[in-house]
C-alpha cells in the first residue's frame, strides 16, 4: 500500500510496540505495587519477546499471521483494561491510541470496525474504575471514520491509476500509428523522389560519358528535379511540425495553414471561413487542423492541382470542412462516406483514422480528371 510504503508505519509501529511492552511492565510495578497478579509479568515478557521479534524482523506481518498480531495486540489492551485502576489508566488509553493506528493503517475498514466493537463492548462490562467506556467509543468511531475515509481514497486512487494506464496505453498506441502514418508518408512521398533522383544520375553518369553536351541538358533537368524536390520535403517536414493554436482560434490557425501551403507548394488557395465562434475542446481543434493540413498535403503529393478552396462553416449541430482541387482525382468516381470508404478499401487511410478518433462523418467525392473534394463533418457538443 503506497502510504504504509511512503511513511515507513512498519517499523515505527513495531517499534512503538517494543516501547509499550516495555513500559508495561514497570507502569504496573510502580503504580500497581499490591494489585497486580504475577501472571501478568509473565504475559508482558512473552508479549515483549513477541513485539521485538517482529521489530527486528522489519516488516509488517500480513495475511493470517498479521490479524493473529492484531488480535495479540487487541487481548493484550483488553488484559490493560482489566487491572481496573485509575492510575493505569494513561497507559491503557495509550495503549489503545497504538491499538487504533495499527488497525487503521494496515488492517481494511471491516476490521477496524471489529477492534473497536469487542474493546466497548468488554470495557463496557467491566467495573466502574476501569477504563471509560466513553473514551473507547469515541475514539473507535473516529479510528472509523477515519478508515471509511482511507478506503474511499483507496478505490479513487484505484481509479486514477486504471484511467492513468489507459491513457498511456492510448497514447502509446497513437504515437506507434503517428509513425507508422509518418513512415509511409515518407515512403510514398520524399524516399520515392530521391530513389527517382538516385536513378536519373545514374543515367546522367552514363549519358555524359557518350555525348557529354546531352548530358548537361539533361543536368538542367535533375536541377529542377531537385529544386522540386527539396520543395516537398520542405512541405512534408512542415506538415510533420506541432499545430500551433492561435488563442484556440480555430479559423484563424486554419487560415494560417492554407496560406503557408499556398507558399509553400505554389498551389493558389481560396478560404472561406466562419465568423462565429467555433468552440471546440483544444485536443479536438488540435486534431481537425492536422486533418486540414494532411488533406492538402495531399492535393500536393497525389493531385497535381492547379486550384485549392477551403471552407469552414459552423451549423448548430456540427462544423463542415471541405477542401476541394481541380486535379486529377482518385481512381474511382462518385461520392461516398467514412462507413463505405472503409467498406471499400478506398480513400486516405490516416484521415480515415482521425475522423473516427473525433467521431467526425466524412464525405469523399472523386471526378477522374476534374478534382476531388472531401467534407468533414464534426459534432458539436
Amino acid at each position: 500500500m503506497l502510504f504504509t510504503s511512503q511513511f515507513a508505519w512498519p517499523r515505527y509501529v513495531s517499534w512503538a510496540r517494543v516501547l509499550l511492552s516495555t513500559v508495561a511492565p514497570a507502569a504496573a510495578y510502580f503504580l500497581l505495587p499490591a494489585g497486580v497478579p504475577p501472571v501478568f509479568y509473565g504475559l508482558t515478557l512473552l508479549y515483549f519477546a513477541y513485539a521485538l521479534v517482529v521489530a527486528l524482523r522489519g516488516r509488517s506481518l500480513t495475511g493470517v499471521i498479521g490479524l493473529l498480531a492484531l488480535f495479540g495486540d487487541t487481548v493484550f489492551f483488553l488484559i490493560l483494561a482489566s487491572l481496573g485502576a485509575d492510575r493505569m489508566l494513561w497507559f491503557a488509553s495509550a495503549f489503545y491510541l497504538f491499538l487504533l493506528t495499527e488497525a487503521l493503517v494496515f488492517y481494511s475498514t471491516v476490521e477496524v470496525g471489529v477492534i473497536v466493537a469487542a474493546c466497548s463492548v468488554f470495557c463496557a462490562v467491566l467495573p466502574r474504575n476501569s477504563v471509560p467506556e466513553w473514551m473507547v467509543v469515541i475514539a473507535g468511531l473516529l479510528a472509523c471514520a477515519f478508515a471509511i475515509n482511507k478506503r474511499q481514497q483507496s478505490t479513487e486512487i484505484e481509479k486514477l491509476r486504471t484511467r492513468l494506464a489507459e491513457a498511456e496505453k492510448a497514447a502509446e498506441k497513437a504515437s506507434e500509428q503517428e509513425r507508422v502514418r509518418i513512415a509511409s508518408d515518407f515512403h510514398d512521398g520524399p524516399l520515392q523522389s530521391f530513389i527517382s533522383l538516385q536513378m536519373r544520375l545514374e543515367i546522367l553518369r552514363k549519358l555524359m560519358e557518350r555525348d557529354l553536351n546531352a548530358g548537361m541538358s539533361d543536368l538542367k533537368q535533375l536541377q529542377a528535379l531537385a529544386q522540386t524536390q527539396v520543395r516537398d520535403l520542405r512541405t512534408f517536414l512542415h506538415s510533420m511540425r506541432p499545430v500551433d493554436v492561435d488563442g484556440a482560434n480555430l479559423v484563424a490557425t486554419a487560415r494560417r495553414a492554407a496560406e503557408s501551403f499556398q507558399k509553400e507548394s505554389g498551389i493558389p488557395v481560396t478560404f472561406l471561413g466562419t465568423n462565429s465562434p467555433v468552440g471546440l475542446p483544444q485536443e479536438m481543434t488540435l486534431e481537425v487542423l492536422q486533418m486540414l493540413r494532411e488533406a492538402l498535403h495531399n492535393v500536393q503529393k497525389h493531385a497535381g492541382a492547379s486550384r485549392v478552396a477551403v471552407a469552414l462553416e459552423k451549423t448548430d449541430r456540427s462544423l463542415e470542412i471541405s477542401v476541394d482541387d481541380n486535379g486529377h482525382g482518385f481512381g474511382f468516381a462518385g461520392s461516398y462516406s467514412l462507413e463505405e470508404l472503409e467498406l471499400l478499401r478506398l480513400g486516405p487511410a490516416s484521415l480515415k483514422r482521425r475522423a473516427r478518433s473525433i467521431n467526425a462523418d466524412l464525405l469523399l467525392e472523386s471526378r477522374p480528371g476534374r478534382g476531388s473534394g472531401l467534407k468533414f463533418r464534426i459534432p458539436l457538443q
